[in-house]
């Protein structure tokens, strides 16, 4: 245990130095600069950056716990980000950036009008530290009670642990986005997306080791394993599902409806994604960063769904009992990670948790600071002011969801459900009016509120009547398709009012050159897709 502290210490203030060295000389008194970075970040960074605002314990836990619970279905929300990651590079990161914008808020303030700013950006603030900062803290908490026990160790239950964990990655992750502002944050995530990369690809070769030595395995244990999982698990292997399952499992034809509209709405307009996007150099680096992103999305099932699985047959071959599906990954961390390489895996985990806090976080600030403050309150605030606005309402918000955090302990369907599912009831709207903005030149001012009052109105009622019976993901598939309709007719009749077209300015904020190895990027996605989903199916390992 002793050596496991140390090395999770030492690993973890070696990444906050690299942070500090990186950001030492960087002008932290101008909102750009602290908010975006200063418009300087290049692909790599924005990858790397990208991939751990969306990779957390959440992620890790939440995933691998469906996959225990189901089968590799839920591989359609890593797989299909990297579908959603080509639309934001050809789509969305072209006009996001030819509009210089800091929020989304912003964005739909620009086609619509101040007040669909404000409307959006509350909604947006209420979301985020509501639900998805708290689910970050609380299945970082449940991470690091199973991996160093504290409830052992303070002999107190399980809830004051989390509630102790929720508090110290709260203070932590405060740090480096409040004090250290974005560009702190996106190297951050860098490094520790180089730490994950290892750490994360780690687990499923450990835990199929241990699988084939389970199985009396004599020779390349590694390979044991996997043909027992194909040989008697070929079920938990399939990503393929009817369309009338239930919650973790993924109906097939959501994958080209609601599921798509998640990811696209998760990658193409979810603040805290973005934000990184928008502080890239120039098009062609924010291209780069959308695209490599993409191609390690691909290979996210490796340590996102695959460990899940790997988890339910070597239980069953121990016996061992697993309370909910939550537990399920963690439970086998602390099993297939030998003594001596803990605490580098707790350094992994803690950046991906902290990566997705700050990142977050700093979204909230800036869309509190850039959208409301600057906008309603104090439209004469100078840089200095703004960047010390964000810093104070930064910590205000931070305390907010480390308050909410300890509460998912108890929600009862799973970390990944919970979120994905309520993330909706904003994130949809959001979607639409964005999305719809660009497609309809003739859209009334209020049109993307009057979505958002519909969505709320009855994806709500969904969620409080229906959730149980029907897969959420249907009712995502119905709605969208629902609301676009809904804009076509106001553009059609809003003609008359305003024949002029609307016409995105652009404000030459950076080079909106395209970069020339883009096309065949996409093709390698494209093709990296298609592979995964025909392995795990009827055509490939599932027999």
């Amino acid at each position: 245990m002793l050596w496991t502290v140390v090395s999770f210490i030492g690993f973890t203030m070696a990444v906050a130095v690299i942070s500090y060295i990186k950001t030492k000389g960087d002008d932290q008194t101008t909102a750009e600069g602290y908010f975006l970075a200063g418009r300087g970040l290049p692909g790599i960074v924005i990858a790397g950056s990208l991939l751990l605002t969306n990779i957390s314990a959440e992620q890790l836990v939440g995933t691998n716990g469906q996959t225990w619970a189901s089968n590799m279905s839920p591989i359609s929300f890593e797989v299909g980000a990297a579908i959603a990651c080509l639309i934001l590079a050809f789509f969305a990161a072209p006009r996001y950036l030819k509009s210089g914008i800091s929020t989304i808020p912003e964005m739909l303030g620009l086609r619509y009008d101040r007040t669909t700013k404000l409307w959006f950006s509350i909604a947006y603030i209420i979301l985020y530290i509501c639900v998805q900062i708290p689910v970050i803290l609380y299945s970082g908490a449940l991470v690091f009670e199973n991996i160093f026990g504290l409830s052992g160790i303070l002999h107190c239950g399980k809830l004051q642990a989390v509630v102790i964990l929720c508090i110290a990655i709260t203070i932590v992750g405060s740090c480096y986005a409040i004090f250290g502002g974005l560009k702190a944050v996106a190297v951050s995530d860098t490094v520790n997306g180089v730490l994950l990369i290892v750490g994360g690809f780690m687990i499923p070769f450990l835990a199929l080791h241990i699988l084939g030595k389970a199985v009396g395995s004599e020779g390349f244990a590694m390979m044991d394993g996997m043909k027992h999982l194909i040989e008697v698990y070929p079920e938990k292997l399939n990503s393929i599902c009817p369309a009338d399952v239930q919650a973790p499992e993924v109906p097939w034809p959501t994958i080209f409806l609601g599921l798509f509209f998640l990811n696209t709405q998760s990658w193409c307009t979810h603040q805290s994604f973005i934000q990184r996007l928008l502080a890239a150099q120039n098009l062609k680096e924010a291209q780069k960063g959308a695209l490599f992103c993409a191609c390690m999305k691909i290979l996210g099932f490796l340590y996102l769904a695959l460990p899940g699985v790997i988890a339910y047959a070597l239980f069953e071959l121990q016996g061992t009992q697993v309370s909910t599906m939550d537990d399920a990954y963690p439970q086998l961390i602390t099993q297939v990670v030998p003594a001596p390489l803990m605490g580098f895996f707790a350094a992994v985990m803690f950046g991906a948790i902290i990566s997705s806090f700050n990142s977050v976080l700093n979204s909230v600030n800036t869309m509190f600071t850039m959208d409301i403050y600057h906008e309603f309150i104090n439209k004469d605030a100078d840089e200095l002011h703004l960047v010390g606005v964000g810093k104070k309402v930064g910590i205000v918000f931070a305390v907010i969801t480390m308050v909410i955090g300890p509460m998912i302990y108890f929600f009862p369907a799973g970390l990944k459900t919970f979120l994905d599912s309520l993330v909706m009831l904003i994130g949809l709207p959001v979607l639409s009016g964005v999305f719809g903005g660009f497609f309809f030149k003739h859209l009334p001012k209020y049109a993307a509120r009057f979505v958002l009052v519909f969505h709320v109105i009855f994806y709500g009622l969904f969620l409080l009547t229906m959730s149980g019976s029907v897969h959420y993901l249907w009712a995502i598939s119905v709605l969208l398709p629902v609301e676009f309709l809904m804009l076509y007719i106001m553009n059609t009749r809003n003609k008359v009012n305003q024949p002029e077209p609307w016409v995105q300015k652009d404000v030459q904020a950076v080079d909106l050159t395209p970069w020339k190895y883009r096309w065949v990027m996409a093709a390698i996605v494209l093709v990296g897709v298609l592979v995964v989903y025909a392995i795990f199916s009827p055509l490939g390992i599932v027999r």
